[in-house]
């Protein structure tokens, strides 16, 4: 791998961290679980101007770090869910050339709290979170529509980072 790929990998990966603790001091709204998602600036900034590997590696080095750092294996079940449902979808829309990055971002939201209820299901062997999934769903979306109108404008100002 290049030094130079690392680097970016490096620098993502750590604005990711960084939004990741910014993110754990903002009190709750009241709403259990609602985040703004910060850390997915960098995963939708790397999806677009690196390409869909890339923001895999940078998302899964960040749930796994901000997991060890921050969390512990339950939130590591919650988070690598959530980011691998995310991008997946991200990922697939963006490559229909039919959305913006605002609507990937939303899709990338609501599709991160849908996998994050499929863990609560799962490990508390209930359903009945799933009322629950309205609530996250409507979060989700003004999320992901804040993140994706700040990662377009991110993706349009900051220079090309791939290698020459």
């Amino acid at each position: 791998m290049k030094a130079s790929k690392v680097a970016r990998y490096g620098l993502l990966v750590a604005l990711a961290l960084v939004l990741s603790y910014a993110e754990s001091l903002i009190p709750p709204v009241g709403v259990p679980g609602v985040k703004l998602g910060l850390p997915n600036l960098a995963v939708v900034f790397a999806l677009y101007r690196l390409g869909a590997v890339d923001a895999w590696v940078i998302s899964l080095i960040r749930v796994g770090l901000a997991a060890l750092l921050f969390g512990n294996g339950v939130s590591l079940a919650y988070s690598i869910t959530g980011a691998a449902l995310s991008l997946l979808v991200m990922c697939l829309l963006k490559r229909t050339g039919k959305f913006s990055e605002t609507g990937v971002s939303v899709a990338g939201g609501v599709s991160h709290n849908i996998g994050q209820i499929l863990v609560a299901v799962i490990l508390l062997g209930t359903t009945r979170l799933a009322w629950y999934l309205p609530v996250l769903c409507v979060s989700g979306t003004v999320a992901g529509i804040l993140i994706g109108i700040v990662s377009a404008l991110l993706v349009k100002r900051v220079p090309e980072l791939k290698s020459k």
